[in-house]
Formats: structure tokens, sequence, C-alpha cells
């Protein structure tokens, strides 16, 4: 058997509203959630629980999405401004480290 090689580059990563998407997609998971337990003893007759369930963990994993791709827009907008600011000659700030902690600059 060949072993398979890609004939095209792979394309860039598409970067659309990702915090608005996984916030819409954990509010879907928690309405529908919302919408089986009143049925919940229906799902509990026919041994489907999980489906209850599965949209609570759904909406529970989103809020920990909504967590990170928050945290991930916001480092990738800190870094595109950093290196704006270094493509135009001044220097990047740094906020690793607190101003107290710093050595004097020679």
């Amino acid at each position: 058997m060949a072993k398979w090689t890609p004939k095209h580059e792979a394309p860039e990563p598409l970067e659309g509203p990702v915090v608005a998407t996984i916030t819409g997609g954990t509010i879907l998971w928690f309405v529908l959630f919302l919408v089986q337990v009143p049925f919940y003893g229906w799902f509990d007759d026919r041994d489907l629980t999980w489906w209850v369930w599965t949209c609570l963990a759904g909406a529970g994993l989103g809020l920990i999405g909504i967590w990170y791709v928050r945290k991930r827009d916001a480092a990738i907008k800190r870094h595109e401004a950093a290196r704006a600011a270094e493509a135009a000659g001044g220097p990047a700030a740094d906020t690793s480290t607190p101003e107290s902690t710093r050595g004097p600059e020679a």
C-alpha cells in the first residue's frame, strides 16, 4: 500500500466570531435541557434519561469553552498589538514582569 502524500498545502484556519458561536451553542444546549426537564418521567420510562443529561453536560462544557475562547481571543489580540507596536518601531510592552521587580535599565 502506498503512503498518502498531500497534493496541496493546508488552508489557513478560518477565524470568525468564535466567542459568539460557542456562547450560542452553550445557550442552545441549556435550552434543550430546560425543555426536556418537564418530560423527565417520559425519558425515564424509556431508559432515555441520557438525552437530558447530555444536554446538561453540553451546557456545562460550553461554559468551559466560553472561558477558553475568551482567554484565547484576548491572547491573540495582545499578540497582534505587540507585533504592531514592534513593527511601528517602538518597543513592545513587557507585561510579564511587574515594574517593581525589574532591574535598573542600562
